[in-house]
């Protein structure tokens, strides 16, 4: 994805699945901790539903709208830990098998992953 994008423009950006159909609305954007690097978004699935998590990269931002190149069933399934806080290693972990990702390098032994954009350190 466009790393020039301030993640907190997306929310509130409809998100759609690798055929166009629309999955949701971004409710949070969650950053590396280490890089600021946008790497999740959460978005809210349904009126009564839940969040679920999408990689940001391989994203796209085409025409306003977040564009996820996935399955809209891979992307319902995927682990839902609430939002506003921050993604453990272990959730993180969680994410990227299950969107099948190949995992980053590993990080230092402190680093916390998963901030979310515009909250205050």
């Amino acid at each position: 994805m466009q790393t020039d994008i301030d993640p907190r423009s997306l929310i509130g950006r409809k998100a759609f699945d690798r055929d166009g159909n629309k999955i949701g609305t971004v409710d949070e954007v969650y950053l590396d901790d280490a890089t600021g690097v946008p790497e999740w978004a959460a978005v809210r699935t349904g009126l009564f539903s839940r969040d679920a998590f999408v990689p940001l990269e391989p994203s796209e931002l085409i025409d306003d709208g977040l564009h996820v190149p996935y399955e809209r069933a891979l992307i319902k399934d995927a682990p839902d830990f609430g939002v506003g806080r921050h993604l453990s290693p272990e959730q993180e972990l969680q994410l990227y098998r299950h969107y099948n990702l190949a995992l980053p390098a590993a990080p230092p032994p402190d680093h916390d992953f998963g901030h979310l954009a515009g909250q205050d350190d």
